[in-house]
């Protein structure tokens, strides 16, 4: 069974959270055939501890406005990979490096990507207009 409605629209206040804090490579992918315990991990990379903290609490305080409870919290300390627990998404906010070491998206390669708003992907608004065909 696909991830439900409501874990999509989560992913997606999520996933904006972390864009407005300059979160990398920001990715959804469904999960929820794959495990029982949650359906959607989002994705997201900083370059340094003190930008994975500031997603990560922009998350928090996103989801929480959302009216997600936060179920467990972990890596804060070292804030290399902080872990989000929602219950229906689970955010992981990785340094670039760890992300690239742990590669989550190649470990999860299996399950489909959830489409996220073109403009949490770094694309600029312009290039979708030029996109769009001209009337």
């Amino acid at each position: 069974m696909p991830a439900t409605q409501r874990a999509l629209d989560l992913a997606v206040v999520a996933a904006r959270a972390a864009a407005d804090r300059k979160a990398e490579e920001i990715i959804a992918l469904d999960v929820s055939e794959q495990l029982v315990l949650t359906d959607v991990f989002l994705i997201a990379s900083a370059s340094n501890e003190r930008q994975v903290t500031a997603i990560s609490d922009a998350i928090e305080e996103a989801m929480h406005k959302a009216g997600s409870k936060l179920v467990r919290r972990e890596g804060r300390t070292e804030a290399r990979w902080i872990l989000l627990d929602f219950g229906e998404v689970v955010a992981h906010v990785q340094h670039s490096e760890d992300r690239v070491y742990y590669a989550l998206e190649r470990l999860w390669k299996d399950c489909p990507v959830v489409e996220l708003p073109a403009d949490l992907h770094g694309a600029p608004a312009d290039d979708a207009e030029q996109d769009a065909p001209q009337a």
